[in-house]
């Protein structure tokens, strides 16, 4: 006689649903997502990567040849870290007479470069000086102007030796202002600049381009008169400059020229260029 078992009649059938199109895509989405990198980090360069000019192209485009004038100007050109070791005999056999190297940035970076740029500038024979690539959202004006003049950005009266300068420009790793309101960064600025001629003797130069001056210190002009002017535009003039400065003392024309990418003229012959030196 045969027994029937309930519940093991015919074959067994799963109970569970196929995923649909819609849980098989989100899943995906949260795969992605635990891998993907922020879009507005993998846009912000490595801190202390900063340098003269880094903005001038993203922000005032262009880039150029000066217009042949008859005024005499002197070829300079500035490096960083970027360029690495830089070949000075080259640019010195081609006409470049000056050079500023990057020597620090806030209060975390010196160039490891600096020594072989600043002191290889010197030895072929070129007029040479320091920048400080300003960042205000870190430390004060005053702090970065004492860690500047201890890293190579001091100065000595020896004719070949150029005041320091301050690279004040667009914000490579943030807001273009630094966070700062207008007033606010002319009070960074004054800091800077009081602080490095009380360590020197020297009035700092200032680097900077007109739009930037104009949109993050309401275009102040307090001081031309005492801070010669370094001019960024890549284009065949200089444009309008900030307000206060009737002329300009240098001007970075172009950050793709012959050896290192960034080069400038000095505004005068080369006697200019050592008196400035001389203070």
């Amino acid at each position: 006689m045969s027994v029937h078992r309930s519940g093991t009649a015919g074959p067994r059938r799963s109970t569970g649903r196929l995923p649909t199109a819609a849980t098989l895509l989100a899943a995906f989405a949260v795969f992605l997502a635990a891998f993907a990198v922020p879009a507005a980090a993998a846009d912000t360069p490595a801190r202390g990567s900063a340098r003269l000019g880094m903005g001038v192209l993203a922000h005032d485009g262009q880039d150029g040849t000066p217009i042949t004038s008859q005024a005499t100007q002197t070829e300079g050109v500035d490096v960083s870290s970027h360029q690495g070791n830089v070949a000075w005999s080259t640019l010195w056999s081609s006409g470049v007479k000056w050079a500023y190297s990057k020597a620090t940035e806030g209060t975390y970076y010196t160039n490891p470069y600096f020594a072989q740029q600043y002191n290889g500038s010197y030895n072929v024979g070129m007029i040479r000086g320091a920048y400080h690539f300003a960042t205000p959202d870190t430390t004060s004006g005053a702090t970065q102007a004492n860690y500047f003049v201890d890293n190579g950005g001091g100065w000595s009266k020896d004719g070949k030796t150029l005041p320091g300068v301050l690279d004040i420009e667009w914000n490579p790793y943030g807001a273009s202002c630094y966070g700062k309101t207008q007033s606010a960064m002319v009070s960074w600025i004054s800091s800077f600049l009081t602080q490095y001629k009380a360590r020197t003797g020297r009035d700092a130069v200032i680097y900077t381009a007109t739009t930037w001056w104009t949109e993050c210190t309401g275009n102040y002009s307090g001081f031309a008169t005492s801070n010669p002017l370094w001019i960024a535009r890549y284009a065949s003039s200089v444009g309008t400059l900030p307000a206060g400065w009737d002329f300009y003392t240098m001007w970075q024309y172009t950050s793709s020229g012959p050896t290192v990418g960034d080069h400038d003229v000095f505004n005068g012959a080369l006697d200019r260029v050592v008196a400035l030196a001389n203070g």
